[in-house]
Formats: structure tokens, C-alpha cells, sequence
């Protein structure tokens, strides 16, 4: 059964709150900031209303969650601080002396069970722009526009090299509360087979566990949790783990990585107006016309839309020209953008930092050439070449490569009336002014994975993904909230 309504229950202690907990304190302005009786109100049908046991508070679950994310610690970690820093049970809606905690697996339940098939990327967005809009904080038409990539959590580290690294910081941890404990842990395994890894790791935790005065340390407990839970992972997950929604995308020619991309849009306050999550492979233009939607969904108004060269494709600039829902689009021109006349289907997505494109199976070019005559007045074409022995075995090569093709390329053209009309735009004061503004984006891409850990995934799949991603969106446009108050 679902409770009706979080309340802070009655006791005799309540007023420790006002004497312990400042006025500025972080926890406590965010709860006044905002009414979170929003997401009882959408988790409603994910609860029986009349049978079975009470279940948990789901506003005092997603308070764990955002707590989880706000201090990037485990949920472990986030339960057994709710049992003694009062701010967390001030704003989890706890009784200073309450001990009865949940147990941090109701925190994965909660994920999985009442969190599924909710889009809680764009409700978390839209909520935090709807206050931001109320509060009177954004003020701009103009949005910026950019794209993230987010590590797999089966990459760039295998279940041995995982391990080692949780093992390697609780180690230092260790050395730095007691150096004699070096002579009583276990040989380092050295070679790279992971059932030996295994082994040490559960000698390691064995030890450290079975000395409760330096187990108990807090620095060492979060530690030692997390090398917990990776175990737990590795053990579940070693055989198969690969994250099968994850895709290798390239952040330049030579450097890839394999995980997810998250595309966003910022209001000119800094402030993110809308988000989506897409497979690393994936191309950031075409995502644009979703990100205006979102962003004047969520009552942003957009007039100005500020992007790099991967926005500035030949649809995006028909798209920026429409009579009614157009805008404008200050990208600087790559001629290379242009999706050509191929049929949806068959269009490659090209990227910016490599200056390639990248073919649905998420195959780069090669190489690239100029062809066509250079006389004023006659359009050339850049031509881009895949590694046919790629294209002979693809999964996708049927209508893409001809069987016993010697080569395979894809030709754009370099002029059209749209880019020549851009071009003339570029040149302009205003471009170059309204452009000017692009550099803030780059630092919340930085705030996101520095702050809140969007570096690097933290469960499997894309779902998965999007909820890390709307927890970590939802933390940074509050504390920016905050801020600007």
C-alpha cells in the first residue's frame, strides 16, 4: 500500500532541526525550494492502493536517490548517513532519533519497480525549469545546445582492472590510518586472471572487515562499500557483461570511447531546458529539433539556438527557417554537414571532432577527397571512404554495399543555397556575438561529470542511463536554482 502524504512524524526532539541545521544549508533550501509531492503524484499507479504491506514514502526514496547523487556515494553509504547527519534526516522527513532505516536493496527496487518505463529525464527537466520560470531566473530566449559522452560501466575497465582500482584506493585509505596494517594483507595478484582477483579481493575485504576499529573509519567504510558492490557486480555480471546498449563513439579521428551520449540544451542562465539520451554512435544534429521541442514543452522560449558545427547540417538549417516553429541558429558552417538527398534510412551522421561521417553501423571513414570542378559557379563533392573489409562483413551491408565492391564511399555536397545563405550570416557582428556565449555549455558538460559523476555509467543499459541522467541534470539545475535566487 502507497502512504498518502510524507510528513515529518511527530516528536519531541523536532526542534533539534532549527538549532542544528543553518538556514543556508544546502539540504534545507533545496526542501523549500521544492514541493516533491510531484513524484508521488507520478509513481501512483506503480503502487497497490489498498493490499499489502505500507510500502516506503516514494518522495523519501528519490530524496535517497538525489542524496546519492548530490554526494556521489553508494546506497549503502546514503542509508547509514541518514542514521546520524541531520541534515540528511531533516530532508529525507525523518524524527531526529529514528533509527529504523530501509535496507540500501530498496533503493535498487525502487529503481527497477517503480522507476521503469517513466520518463523521468524530462519530468525532472521540465520541474526544474518550471520553478526556474517561476522564480523569475530565466529571463533569455536563446538555448545552447552540445552533446556529452558518458563511459560504459564495462569500459574502459575490464572486471580485473575494476577491481584493482576499487582495491588500489581502499589500500590507500588503509596506509594513511595505520601503515602496519601493510604487513597483514594479502599477496597482490599480479597476472591478469580474474578468478585470482576474485580471491584476493574477498581476502582483502576479509581483513579489513575482521578489524572493526579501522573498518568503522568513514573514509574507509565508503570505500570499502564500494569495492563491495563492484564484487557483488563482477560476480553477477563477470560472464556477461557487456552493456548491450552501449556504442563506441569518437570524440576525435583517432580517440573513441564506449558508452552513451547525452545531448542537451541550456538556457543562456545555465540552466538545462531539455536532455536526451542516445548510444555513443549517434550523431549530435539530428537530436536538435527534439531539444527545441522539449525545451518550449517545458515553457523555455526558444529564439536562439547557439551550437557547434554538428548542428549546422542542411536539415537543421531548414529546419531553423521554418515560418512557424523556426528559430535562429547560430552554428558555424562545416560544408561536410549536409545530409545530401539519401533517404532517411540511409543517411550517415557526421562527426564534428573527427570531421568524418560515421555509417549507420557506426563505421568511420577512412579518408576523404574533393571531387568536382573548381570553376565559380560549380558545386564539388566531398567523397568519404570506408574500410571495405568492414563494409563486406556488416551486419547492415545489404542496400548499403554492393556485394564485390572493390571500395564504398558516400558523397555530400559541399554548396547549397541553405549553407551559402548561413555562410553570409556567419560573417555577421551579430553571429559572432550571439556565438560568443557557446563557452557555457562546455562548463556545465564539465559540472556534470566532475560533479555529480556523469563520467561514467553507473549500472548497465540505456534505461539505466537516462535515470542516472535525469538524477544528475535534476541535482545541477537546482543548485543553479539556488544560486541565481
Amino acid at each position: 500500500m502507497l502512504p498518502t502524504q510524507q510528513t515529518i512524524p511527530f516528536s519531541n526532539y523536532n526542534e533539534l532541526y532549527d538549532l542544528i541545521i543553518p538556514r543556508d544549508n544546502l539540504l534545507r533550501r533545496i526542501n523549500d525550494l521544492v514541493d516533491f509531492s510531484f513524484i508521488q503524484k507520478e509513481l501512483m499507479d506503480k503502487y497497490c492502493h489498498d493490499n499489502g504491506r505500507m510500502a516506503e514514502s516514494p518522495v523519501m526514496m528519490f530524496k535517497y536517490l538525489l542524496l546519492k547523487t548530490i554526494y556521489d556515494i553508494s546506497d549503502v553509504d546514503v542509508v547509514e548517513r541518514s542514521r546520524y547527519d541531520m541534515s540528511f534526516k531533516y530532508f529525507l522527513g525523518m524524527s531526529p532519533e529514528n533509527t529504523d532505516l530501509i535496507n540500501p536493496s530498496s533503493l535498487c527496487k525502487f529503481r527497477k519497480l517503480r522507476l521503469k518505463d517513466k520518463d523521468l529525464l524530462n519530468l525532472l527537466v521540465g520541474k526544474t525549469v518550471e520553478i526556474a520560470t517561476e522564480k523569475g531566473i530565466i529571463k533569455s530566449r536563446t538555448i545552447i545546445v552540445d552533446a556529452t559522452h558518458t563511459g560504459s560501466r564495462s569500459n574502459p575497465y575490464s572486471p580485473v582492472e575494476i577491481l584493482r582500482l576499487r582495491s588500489k584506493q581502499l589500500r590507500k585509505c588503509l596506509y594513511e590510518s595505520d601503515e602496519t596494517i601493510k604487513s597483514t594483507l594479502p599477496e597482490k595478484n599480479t597476472d591478469e586472471d580474474l578468478e585470482h582477483e576474485l580471491d584476493y579481493t574477498k581476502d582483502l575485504l576479509n581483513i579489513v572487515d575482521s578489524n572493526p576499529g579501522l573498518a568503522e573509519v568513514p573514509k574507509i567504510k565508503e570505500r570499502l562499500n564500494m569495492l563491495k558492490e563492484v564484487l557483488s557486480d563482477v560476480e553477477d555480471h563477470y560472464v556477461t557483461s557487456k552493456d548491450e546498449d552501449a556504442r563506441v563513439g569518437h570524440k576525435s579521428k583517432d580517440a573513441s570511447f564506449f558508452g552513451y551520449k547525452t545531448h542537451i540544451a541550456m538556457s543562456d542562465e545555465r540552466i538545462i531546458t531539455a536532455a536526451t539520451v542516445t548510444s555513443g554512435e549517434k550523431g549530435d544534429g539530428p537530436q536538435l529539433q527534439e531539444l527545441v521541442e522539449q525545451s518550449r514543452a517545458n515553457g523555455m522560449a526558444v529564439d536562439t539556438v547557439v551550437s557547434d558545427t554538428a548542428y549546422s547540417g542542411k536539415d537543421n538549417i531548414i529546419l531553423s527557417n521554418d515560418n512557424d516553429n523556426g528559430f535562429e541558429l547560430v552554428a558555424r558552417l562545416n560544408p561536410t554537414i549536409s545530409n545530401g538527398t539519401r533517404k532517411e534510412e540511409d543517411r550517415f551522421d557526421y562527426n564534428k571532432d573527427a570531421g568524418m561521417f560515421v555509417c549507420p553501423a557506426g563505421h568511420m571513414a577512412i579518408r576523404k577527397a574533393r571531387q568536382g570542378k573548381k570553376e565559380q559557379g560549380q558545386n564539388q563533392s566531398l567523397v568519404f571512404f570506408f574500410d571495405v573489409e568492414k563494409c563486406r562483413t556488416c551486419s547492415k551491408r545489404n542496400g548499403c554495399y554492393k556485394e564485390g565492391a572493390k571500395s564504398k564511399s558516400y558523397a555530400v555536397q559541399i554548396k547549397s543555397e541553405e549553407h551559402q545563405l548561413q555562410a553570409d550570416f556567419e560573417k555577421t557582428e551579430e553571429f559572432k556575438t550571439k556565438a560568443k556565449v557557446r563557452y557555457k555549455i562546455e562548463a556545465k558538460n564539465a559540472e556534470l561529470k566532475n560533479v555529480f559523476g556523469y563520467d561514467r555509467a553507473e549500472s548497465y543499459g540505456i534505461d539505466c542511463m537516462r535515470m542516472q541522467g535525469a538524477m544528475a541534470i535534476f541535482a545541477a539545475n537546482i543548485k543553479r536554482i539556488l544560486r541565481l535566487s
